[in-house]
């Protein structure tokens, strides 16, 4: 009995060795344990907002597999992740500790930063046209729309798009380029076959014509239709980085820069403009106009060549330059031949000799903003049959203003067909009537030489006055004159003052303006 208590504890003591020496053994040569290291802190938590995600051996561990989970949550996308994540990394002196491995690490350092993602910054091409803006993804969707917009008018789409670098510029910028694939084919054909006759011995050829060139040209060399294209606007493109949300569709993006538009353009006023006409020329009623003008408060405002007028016109964000040759062939117009006379005023004009229309063929190149001509040039012309001008003498004397002649009155007659009223007046009224007070001023209309200053039937006292430009005015009903047949006088030039004389019914002032003693309505000639 004594025997087997004693061996049972030697097996007791030997059972406890062997189970010493194998859990040694097992923390010294597992993976997942760090070994004993008196050295300072020898193992490493990482923490995320807080939460742990597992253990590594050292800080550049850590390092390593942050990179590793931030690749993988960028993707392979060019693409700026904004992630608000608070990362911490904690180290603790140890006995012993277990390390997490590679995959699960990075996968919950993936987890944690998807939740903790803020915006995804996408790479894209902001296109600048003058103050408009549109963003796009790709490059080729850049130039996709410069193409659209280029093929709304080059529809055999012999052009094409492309960006370069502006090397003239501090930061990188792209500009657009427009191509002529029909050139660019030419150098090609050109060369992959430079020793032939287009080639080398072309260029030999060309030199020695040079030295003789023949000049002669006819309608059969020219290329006719499109031969040049460049974008109106100013066009940038910068690459960045922006949210998804602000980037637009391309198909999107066509439609926004291609359709026309209300836009806000300057008209010039030119000779024989109206505001009406000016509306009806641009599109737009003449409402709108005067909205758009501070300076013009009515359809009666007056305008004056040189003025330059806002008016909105339907245009594309992005307008199109572009030069087409056309074959031209009909009759054609000499201009006018004018023969100035310094004694005549500029109303007056003599046609010297009638016009007669020739006939030519031409080529002319059109120079178009988008659907708008801007400019026409003849390169070559063949008159068939010579135009005759039309030769006009005309004056360049600026001929007499005409003014109200007297202030405020009020009109009680018109020019034209009335009643009478008493006996002795006729029915058709030769001038028109202001009623004013006896006394009134009575000023010259217009600088001339008074032919009549005294009593006439009918008139009372009155005066006539003619004047440079041929016409004569008259006023009647006067209470007194002031100046004196033969006389001369000055626009403004106080010469009587109102009254009642003669056939009238009460105070006021009778004014005629005549031209070759016909008597026309005042109103229209006075300023």
């Amino acid at each position: 009995m004594v025997l087997i208590s004693r061996f049972h504890k030697k097996c007791r003591i030997a059972y406890l060795q062997v189970m010493i020496a194998a859990l040694f053994l097992a923390i010294l040569f597992m993976p997942s344990f760090e070994p004993v290291r008196k050295v300072g802190d020898n193992i490493f938590t990482i923490v995320i907002n807080g939460n742990a995600m597992g253990r590594v051996a050292s800080e550049s561990d850590a390092d390593r597999v942050l990179c590793a989970a931030r690749r993988e949550v960028a993707g392979s996308e060019p693409t700026i992740m904004l992630i608000d994540a608070d990362i911490d990394i904690v180290g603790e002196d140890v006995f012993f500790g277990r390390i997490t491995s590679d995959s699960v690490l990075v996968s919950n350092i993936i987890e944690e930063f998807e939740k903790s993602v803020t915006e995804t910054m996408s790479h894209s091409y902001t296109v600048k046209i003058d103050d408009y803006m549109v963003n796009l993804s790709t490059a080729e969707n850049v130039v996709e729309l410069l193409e659209a917009s280029i093929h709304r008018y080059d529809t055999e789409e012999h052009f094409s798009a492309d960006l370069t670098v502006d090397s003239t510029r501090e930061l990188p910028v792209l500009i657009p380029k427009v191509i002529d694939n029909r050139k660019e084919a030419d150098d090609g054909k050109y060369a992959s076959d430079y020793l032939s006759s287009e080639g080398f011995y072309g260029d030999f050829d060309a030199v020695i014509n040079g030295v003789n060139p023949d000049i002669s040209k006819n309608f059969d060399d020219f290329d006719y239709g499109i031969v040049n294209v460049s974008f109106a606007n100013n066009v940038d493109v910068i690459e960045s980085y922006l949210p998804k949300s602000q980037i637009t569709d391309i198909d999107t993006a066509i439609e926004q820069v291609t359709k026309d538009t209300e836009q806000k353009t300057i008209y010039e006023v030119v000779s024989g403009d109206t505001l009406s006409g000016i509306a009806e020329k641009v599109g737009i009623t003449i409402d709108d106009l005067i909205s758009l003008n501070e300076n013009i408060t009515g359809p009666n405002s007056i305008i004056r060549v040189g003025d330059e007028i806002v008016v909105t016109v339907p245009k594309p964000e992005l307008s199109v330059r572009r030069e087409e040759l056309v074959y031209y062939e009909g009759t054609y117009e000499a201009p006018i031949e004018y023969v100035y006379n310094d004694n005549w005023y500029t109303t007056t004009e003599v046609t010297l000799q009638d016009p007669s229309s020739g006939y030519h063929k031409a080529v002319q190149k059109i120079t178009y903003i988008d659907s708008e001509v801007i400019d026409t040039e003849v390169v070559m012309e063949e008159v068939v049959a010579e135009a005759v001008p039309k030769i006009v003498e005309k004056g360049t004397k600026i001929p007499p203003t005409y003014i109200k002649p007297l202030s405020g009155g009020r009109l009680t007659s018109g020019f034209g067909g009335r009643k009478s009223t008493i006996r002795g007046m006729t029915s058709y009224h030769l001038g028109v009537d202001w009623g004013t007070p006896v006394g009134t001023s009575v000023w010259a209309s217009c600088g001339g030489q008074v032919t009549h200053a005294g009593w006439m039937s009918g008139y009372g006292y009155c005066i006539f006055i003619n004047h440079p430009d041929g016409k004569q005015t008259r006023y009647a009903h006067l209470s007194r004159i002031l100046v004196r047949s033969g006389q001369y006088v000055s626009q403004g030039e106080k010469i009587a003052l109102s009254g009642n004389s003669g056939v009238s019914t009460g105070p006021h002032l009778h004014f005629e303006i005549r031209i070759n003693g016909k008597a026309v309505n005042p109103l229209n000639y006075l300023n």
